[in-house]
């Protein structure tokens, strides 16, 4: 099972280097396509919005065929489509790509993640979904930084031909390493997808785990597409810096990955959860204050290593909501923090426009810090 891990979370890294791709590079894109930087940053929900959407869609999907195929051809259309991302004549056109990048990209992480649960028993499903969820944020630690540095090399153009080459090079590599790969399928049949979505949402934990991932979407992820612009009105224009700042989370999230195992033994899932909250919220007051950037750069990591304290716990128990359907429910989870996300962009727009980010940003703190409390009260194992 190591080498499968370790397929996986090949797949998953490449995948995770495009979702944060275009936040550093904000700035460049509007200038070059002659937009508001305001509607640039769109970009991002133009991507996690038809990733939110198509979930349920996938996750029934994922339940009745070979889950590995699922998720190759879908990396494979991700890369097809950052292809024609850097080919964009107009804002139009890479808006259009883009939603097609995020409809494939639906269909790598949650499906990794049903995988392992798949192959994996649950008390060892923390530590593999933890060594997971490092790939996702060194992903996305890279992908920002890479971006930022490619940008300021040879334009915003070049960051989406280096990331489809980068996933051709990677689908070249595991396409092969999937070969023989077993796997349990289903059928395909309607009534199997209606019975997989009630067996979800009877299980009332369902409204806690999906209703804290959007909150924690809206109101933390929300206001990653809007850093570069909040830099270059403090007088940063290097997308490199904004690139640097946002792949402080990843770092944070990775750093996660190396102590999950510690975190566990000596705080418990419980307080996991109570101390994540906190540390989001406090961070949240930080990026209000407008620090300097390599202040920035340390809020975000800590902001990255409290967050997955408390989602990847909400993570396992989305994975147990209902075993038999467990690529629905995974599904499900994405589909409420990915409409999170797209619609957080939208709410610190909003703010920017009118009364300021700062109000959104503590409101936001205290937000997630209630989530981190409700999660912990109700997100229990059973004695």
């Amino acid at each position: 099972m190591t080498r499968t891990l370790n397929l996986i979370a090949i797949v998953v890294f490449a995948s995770s280097l495009y979702m944060r791709s275009t936040d550093p590079v904000i700035p460049q894109i509007a200038f070059g396509l002659q937009v508001e930087p305001a509607t640039a940053a769109l970009l991002t929900t133009a991507f996690t919005l038809p990733y939110a959407l198509v979930q349920p869609v996938l996750g029934a999907l994922a339940d009745m065929f070979r889950k590995s195929r699922l998720m190759l051809l879908c990396l494979f259309i991700l890369t097809a489509a950052t292809l024609v991302c850097g080919f964009a004549p107009n804002f139009e056109v890479l808006v259009t790509a883009r939603m097609i990048a995020g409809l494939a990209a639906g269909g790598v992480v949650p499906i990794a993640f049903a995988l392992v649960g798949d192959k994996i028993p649950v008390a060892e499903r923390q530590v593999a979904m933890g060594r997971l969820l490092f790939a996702i944020m060194t992903g996305n630690l890279l992908g920002a930084t890479c971006a930022g540095v490619v940008s300021d090399l040879v334009g915003w153009r070049g960051v989406f031909y280096v990331l489809s080459g980068f996933g051709a090079l990677v689908l070249a590599v595991v396409v092969p390493g999937f070969r023989g790969f077993k796997e349990a399928t289903g059928r395909f049949h309607l009534t199997t997808l209606v019975g997989n979505y009630r067996a979800i949402f009877r299980n009332p934990l369902a409204k806690i785990c999906f209703g804290a991932v959007f909150c924690e979407a809206v109101f933390m992820y929300g206001v990653f597409p809007h850093i570069a612009t909040m830099m270059h009105q403090a007088g940063e224009t290097r997308a490199s810096i904004a690139g640097i700042v946002i792949a402080g989370f990843g770092i944070g999230g990775a750093l996660y990955g190396v102590f999950v195992s510690r975190l566990l033994r000596r705080l418990g899932e419980t307080w996991m959860m109570r101390i994540g909250g906190t540390i989001m919220g406090l961070c949240l007051l930080g990026i209000a204050a407008r620090a300097p950037w390599p202040v920035e750069f340390g809020n975000f990591l800590v902001l990255g290593f409290g967050f997955y304290m408390l989602h990847a716990v909400i993570q396992i128990y989305a994975s147990e909501l209902a075993p038999a359907a467990r690529g629905s429910a995974m599904a499900l989870h994405s589909f409420f923090f990915f409409l999170g996300q797209a619609a957080g962009p939208i709410v610190y727009g909003a703010g920017l426009q009118s009364i300021g980010i700062a109000p959104i940003l503590v409101f936001g703190a205290f937000v997630l810090v209630g989530v981190g409390l409700v999660c912990a009260h109700y997100l229990r194992r059973e004695s």
